[in-house]
């Protein structure tokens, strides 16, 4: 519907609200029969007027003008499609060729062609007698590993095989050595205290000469001192 003076719209408006009006009581009505509370009934009925009386005004309130106005815009996006409706409709996709529709290539081998006649196998030829192997040569004996060089100061103390039954001393109970200056000593053949403590002055030199990374140890922390103490107390 439409109204030719646009005066006359507020009587058409009057017209179609109380419509949206009865749409909007029907649905809450219906919405509290399917056991909706009060109040979520009334919102319902209350956004169905709202949205019902929206749709009528903007449809069926409208002034000849209006209806023109809106078709010829309607009819202006229309023509400005037109052109790349125009293109779209002149593209052709040519249809590409399925793989395997080419022309098919006759064989060149007849397929009844007879197959050919395997020539007989020639018979295998006697394998040799392997040669006997060699006897492994006699492994070298390894060589002696070089003893350390020793310094010709002094006089080198006279060593031990190994330590006696009783035992090693913990000669770590000098000052100034530790585990590795032990073992550099053990391997020089000294275990006990009163092995140092018997030691002379040339003895001294050859030690402080020999013991490596520790050149001067033996007479500067006076290992012969502390090993007579140490000797002394069993």
């Amino acid at each position: 519907m439409n109204i030719n003076r646009s005066e006359a719209r507020i009587k058409y408006a009057l017209l179609w609200v109380p419509v949206a009006a009865v749409i909007a009581v029907a649905v809450a009505v219906v919405a509290k029969l399917f056991g909706l509370w009060a109040w979520g009934a009334f919102i319902a009925g209350a956004g169905t007027f709202f949205v019902a009386s929206i749709v009528m005004l903007m449809g069926f309130c409208r002034t000849d003008d209006e209806i023109a106005a809106a078709r010829a815009e309607r009819e202006a996006a229309a023509a400005a499609r037109a052109p790349y409706k125009a293109a779209n409709d002149a593209i052709v996709i040519p249809d590409s060729p399925k793989p395997g529709s080419g022309p098919k290539v006759a064989p060149t081998v007849a397929k009844t062609a007879p197959k050919p006649v395997a020539a007989p196998k020639p018979a295998p030829a006697p394998k040799p007698a392997p040669a006997p192997k060699p006897a492994p040569a006699p492994a070298p004996a390894p060589a002696a590993a070089p003893a350390p060089a020793a310094s010709d100061a002094g006089a080198r103390p006279a060593p031990l095989s190994g330590p006696r039954a009783e035992g090693a001393d913990d000669l770590k109970q000098i000052k100034g050595v530790g585990p590795k200056l032990e073992r550099q000593v053990n391997e020089l053949g000294i275990y006990h205290y009163d092995q140092i403590a018997a030691w002379t002055e040339a003895e001294v030199a050859w030690m402080d000469e020999n013991l490596e990374g520790f050149k001067g140890r033996v007479s500067r922390d006076d290992w012969v001192g502390q090993a007579k103490e140490l000797a002394a107390k069993g």
